[in-house]
């Protein structure tokens, strides 16, 4: 499985850690809250948190309760930005990339990962992967751009707009394509993978997962009003996709 480590670019780790500074921005306000109300009771529960970035949900999960918590990542920026600055007595960080988590022994209450599965290149192999680190009912609470999202490759703008720029509706570029998409936004050479909605559905209950819920994200009219410029338009198509899964029988 191919391993993409754009975080550990300087100026793309540069933008991502500035974008998270920012008060408002789509991890905070509109992915990360809906994660949160999925997880199950954190107390004394055992956390894998898959591509665990700059540490910021690990160190949550620590502060709701957790038994313990370890953060992989692929990236060393990652990793020491989150030694640094989301430490905590029960959590530790590993450079790991999720490929490899196949070597990981220990077995896991929780699994948990943020906006990290567009990068896998097999994501039905990740799935079984995961599934082998799952503890008997244990669950797997994850986020992931939308299809409806990735279904662009950076030929056409995103959005179809007026003549002064509002946006009027999402433009969906091969949708039944799936595959390795490359292109030059937020920064130059970003690559993910687009798949289905039924491709992700089929994957998980092919790897032996039992989805229990599945959520889109929608931005809150709030934050639409306050700054159309960043979450305008947003109606038009869910940013990113959730769900939540329990460990199944094959």
């Amino acid at each position: 499985m191919a391993k993409q480590n754009i975080y550990d670019r300087e100026d793309f780790f540069t933008w991502f850690r500035n974008n998270r500074d920012n008060e408002l921005n789509f991890n905070d306000c509109v992915e990360t809250p809906v994660l949160m109300e999925m997880l199950p009771d954190l107390r004394g529960k055992k956390v894998l948190d898959i591509g665990c970035g700059m540490g910021q949900h690990a160190k949550q999960y620590s502060l709701m309760g957790a038994g313990s918590v370890l953060g992989i990542d692929i990236s060393e920026n990652m990793i020491r930005y989150a030694q640094e600055h989301n430490a905590a007595e029960n959590v530790s960080y590993r450079r790991l990339a999720m490929e490899d988590i196949g070597t990981l022994t220990e077995r896991y209450d929780l699994i948990t990962s943020s906006l990290v599965f567009d990068y896998a290149e097999d994501f039905e192999s990740l799935m079984r992967s995961i599934r082998g680190l799952m503890d008997e009912d244990a669950e797997l609470v994850f986020s992931m751009s939308h299809p409806m999202a990735t279904a662009w490759d950076g030929v056409y703008d995103r959005y179809t707009r007026t003549e002064t720029g509002e946006r009027l509706y999402a433009n969906i570029h091969n949708y039944g394509i799936e595959g390795l998409r490359k292109v030059d936004w937020p920064r130059e050479g970003y690559e993910y993978y687009h798949r289905t909605v039924s491709s992700l559905i089929n994957s998980m209950v092919g790897a032996g997962l039992e989805i229990e819920e599945c959520r889109e994200s929608i931005v809150p009219e709030e934050l639409r009003t306050m700054r159309p410029d960043l979450f305008g338009g947003t109606v038009h198509k869910p940013d990113f996709i959730f769900f939540r899964c329990r460990k199944g029988q094959i």
